[in-house]
């Protein structure tokens, strides 16, 4: 288990469950939740075939958590691509010690996905629908 400067520790499946979705493509989406306060472990992992749905879906409504999504699209150049995506959940329901565990511990986790093309953070649905994506990948996506 890796240490973390400040905040939780990183569980060393974490990335090992990253880098089946990075570089095998082997799942769509991983949601990851602090353990005890003290360590990010995994949550969820699912296959290639899920939604966006799905994933918008798995997080939930009263807590936080960290995903990384590989969004697919179709480029302007009609090439289908994917980008990988990590949000940190954040909702304005959850309890704010969740909210701040989260908030100390989010850095040195993203520092361990390499490979990870877009960061965003988002309290509500809104900010994490596929318009909310896709303006992330403005100029680079097919319209």
């Amino acid at each position: 288990m890796a240490n973390a400067a400040s905040g939780a520790a990183v569980n060393d499946e974490c990335i090992a469950k990253y880098t089946e979705l990075q570089a095998k493509k082997m799942h769509r989406f991983i949601t990851y939740k602090l353990k005890d306060q003290k360590e990010i472990v995994v949550d969820q992992v699912v296959d290639r075939e899920a939604t966006y749905d799905d994933f918008a879906n798995a997080l939930p409504e009263n807590d936080c958590r960290y995903a990384v999504y590989d969004f697919e699209f179709v480029t302007k150049e009609d090439v289908v691509d994917t980008k990988i995506f990590f949000i940190s959940w954040s909702p304005d329901t959850a309890k704010v010690r969740s909210k701040m565990l989260y908030a100390s511990s989010s850095e040195k986790f993203k520092r361990g996905l390499s490979g990870v093309h877009v960061f965003m953070h988002a309290t509500d649905a809104s900010e994490i629908s596929v318009d909310a994506i896709k303006e992330k990948l403005k100029g680079k996506i097919k319209e």
